[in-house]
């Protein structure tokens, strides 16, 4: 392929489609993670959203989806990604760990009956793993949306949805769509 721009675009967009089609695998747990979803919101809980990088990007997406609106005019959802706070995130990377940055605020915000969903495009990242753990211990519905095996995140969570490439950028393609039907299914289960 070489320095070919429109060799490397054709290639991007075949192994982004490929994985697309791949993705259609996961369609029962898209599903049981929008009723979770759903489920929690529809009981006076809360969606705690938190990745890393593109993923934490991801996360604030999607609560701004739920909060606003995705394509329907509805009652405002609570979904607060743990991303976005940077004196929290700051804090307690420095007095404890940045392994520790969604746990701690899981064990701060999360109540039992909201649901905790993690984006990781490895499965492997420490702090995604952490707050899973810490979101299942307080009895939070769990939910990873994971890239290559699933790593312990995938094994961490109660729904697992996997996209399975080792490339972060083709897994978030794929990742930013699953969470787009979810968002639907949410809105259209709410509205």
């Amino acid at each position: 392929m070489g320095d070919d721009p429109r060799a490397l675009f054709d290639a991007a967009l075949a192994e982004s489609i490929a994985l697309h089609e791949r993705a259609r695998q996961a369609g029962e747990p898209v599903i049981a993670a929008a009723a979770a979803i759903s489920d929690a919101l529809k009981g006076g809980g809360k969606l705690l959203v938190f990745g890393n990088g593109g993923s934490a990007a991801d996360a604030q997406h999607v609560a701004a989806e739920l909060v606003g609106r995705f394509q329907r005019e509805r009652a405002a959802m609570a979904a607060i990604a743990l991303t976005t706070d940077t004196s929290v995130l700051t804090s307690v990377a420095n007095d404890y760990a940045f392994e520790r940055v969604f746990a701690r605020q899981v064990e701060a915000l999360g109540r039992r009956g909201d649901v905790a969903l993690a984006m990781t495009t490895s499965g492997v990242s420490p702090n995604v793993v952490a707050g899973l753990e810490t979101a299942a211990a307080l009895g939070l519905r769990t939910i990873a949306l994971t890239g290559g095996d699933g790593g312990a995140a995938g094994r961490a969570a109660a729904i697992h949805v996997n996209v399975p490439s080792a490339s972060a950028a083709r897994v978030q393609e794929v990742q930013r769509t699953l969470l787009h039907v979810i968002c639907d299914l949410v809105e259209r289960e709410l509205s």
